[in-house]
């Protein structure tokens, strides 16, 4: 295979970054913008000993998880990566990429629960436009692949329609005043980046330029056209980023118009967001996330829990009303600051934030001999450091809830912890964000007894030989099921499940004697029940 030529591939596979993988003579060939079941004809644009890339000259067979392009900047923008195929092919490839990332890094064989997934567009509650000059023009958008190039995009399709107004503005403001754009390279230019925040719930905005000085020329007139163009602002903040680097928001902010925040609410609660606080970009999935982490924490008042990298608190707080106490850790002092407002704002009095590394605080909190029941963590994608698992372990939670946005990092950190006893038991993906190559994942972990825990394997013929006839009565399994769960079950559905898993059961001797007799299904509420029960007394 050299530069150049054109092959022939059948597309089976596909990369989050949206790019279809075919196989020739063996070796893997990337052509991005194809879809599994795609056959194509490429070319070859770089070739390696291990696998090869190719530009896509023409679709030969279509596959059916193909789709009609929907945004005009797919897929030069490089926010989106499978734009091309639709959002349950997508939905199919995550969940199979989080599986995989488990088995192939964490050597974890583990079967994630459904991937759980909403609305694919405009769920966005926040947005960083990038700017370059091109001659007479100005592009406004987000990078393209792989590059500091941006891709014209002033109406993304994930992002509120009500952003497109507020960019409007700020290209009018840029020609009629000639004003400036950064240029990294250089370090030159005024204006580098224009962030915008709305809060879902109440459809607050927030918006602030980002700027490589100290103060903003013809700020008030820029004022007075965005209040103008958009009445849902309630705040309008200068940040001022005079660092040469690629992070978007420096650490001085001054307010120039209305509130130093906005406010929203989730899962129930309040919360204030100020400029650099953490608040997930997908609000309606983030309920959904913190529920699911919510139900791995177990709570049942009567816990410690501590939450590392809490930001401003949304997730400890949203389980504060079941524990006995939230500790939340997190490095960023507005954040900290911010959770500690909206712990006040919700009247929750059983919550306390420390402004700290989260490795630094988990290791004096050790150190106090503070012993937490759950943890949880949440740290940036690149996931924790082996010294804070270590220190993580040592404080000997019986539960941690894992949160990650990257599934590589999370199967890794499992595995570590797995080495100091603690096992995953359950994964859940939330898709976070859609029709991008990202996606959410929320990990139970549960710490092993190693006094009593013994790792042992039983042949089929040692099985043969063991009595399990010992088993719970029908009487024991419905008082179980009804203390538990509230719910009545009969001997029938009892008899149903128990066939269901092989147990043997003896002919019912008060079986109908009708032909074409109807006999109920039991529901899956009451059978999921049941198993629960029948697991509880080692039946199954």
């Amino acid at each position: 295979m050299q530069k150049n030529d054109l092959v022939n591939l059948k597309i089976d596979a596909l990369t989050l970054d949206g790019q279809g993988i075919g196989r020739l003579d063996g070796l893997a060939v990337f052509v991005p913008g194809t879809a599994p079941g795609d056959e194509v004809l490429a070319r070859i644009v770089k070739t390696k000993k291990r696998y090869a890339r190719a530009r896509l000259e023409s679709l030969e067979k279509i596959s059916p998880d193909r789709q009609a392009n929907d945004c005009p900047a797919y897929p030069q923008c490089g926010g989106c990566s499978l734009r091309h195929i639709t959002y349950e092919a997508e939905l199919k490839i995550k969940a199979e990429h989080v599986e995989d990332c488990f088995k192939r890094i964490g050597h974890i064989d583990i079967e994630p629960q459904p991937i759980r997934h909403g609305p694919e567009l405009r769920y966005r509650n926040k947005a960083g436009y990038q700017l370059e000059a091109v001659g007479e023009g100005l592009k406004i958008g987000f990078y393209a692949k792989n590059s500091h190039r941006v891709a014209d995009c002033r109406d993304c399709l994930l992002q509120p329609g009500s952003f497109e107004a507020i960019v409007n503005v700020f290209v009018e403001w840029i020609k009629k005043h000639e004003i400036s754009i950064y240029k990294m390279k250089e370090h030159k230019g005024l204006l580098r980046h224009i962030y915008i925040r709305q809060a879902p719930r109440t459809g607050q905005i927030m918006v602030y330029p980002v700027i490589n000085a100290n103060q903003l020329p013809f700020a008030d007139e820029l004022i007075q056209a965005l209040l103008k163009a958009e009445a849902k602002i309630k705040s309008i903040v200068l940040n001022i980023n005079r660092q040469k680097t690629n992070i978007i928001l420096g650490s001085k902010s001054l307010t120039l118009w209305g509130s130093d925040y906005i406010s929203d609410s989730l899962c129930g609660l309040n919360f204030r967001i100020s400029p650099q606080s953490f608040y997930q970009v997908n609000s309606k999935m983030a309920e959904v996330l913190y529920e699911k982490a919510a139900h791995y924490a177990g709570l049942t008042g009567q816990e410690t829990v501590l939450d590392l990298y809490c930001g401003a608190g949304t997730i400890g707080l949203s389980m504060a009303d079941k524990a006995k106490e939230i500790i939340g850790v997190e490095s960023v002092p507005q954040a900290v600051e911010d959770a500690k407002i909206n712990a006040e704002i919700n009247n929750i009095q059983n919550a306390k934030f420390i402004c700290a590394d989260a490795a630094q605080a988990a290791e004096r909190l050790k150190a106090e001999g503070t012993r937490p029941d759950v943890i949880i963590l949440d740290p940036p994608r690149k996931g924790c450091a082996p010294e804070l698992l270590k220190t993580v372990a040592d404080l000997a939670p019986k539960r941690i809830v894992y949160v990650s946005c990257d599934p590589a990092t999370l199967a890794r950190d499992c595995a570590v912890l797995s080495e100091l006893d603690y096992e995953t038991l359950e994964l859940t993906p939330v898709d976070m964000f859609p029709r991008t190559g990202h996606v959410e994942t929320v990990a139970l972990l549960s710490k092993l007894n190693t006094e009593h825990h013994l790792d042992i394997e039983i042949g089929e013929d040692e099985l043969s030989e063991i009595d399990f006839s010992k088993e719970a009565t029908y009487g024991e399994i419905k008082k179980y099921v009804l203390d538990k769960y509230g719910l009545k079950v009969s001997s029938l559905y009892i008899a149903q499940v128990k066939r269901k898993y092989g147990l043997i059961e003896r002919e019912n001797y008060n079986i109908s004697k009708k032909e074409n007799q109807r006999v109920p299904n039991c529901p899956e509420e009451k059978e999921k029940a049941i198993e629960n029960a029948l697991e509880y007394f080692g039946m199954i």
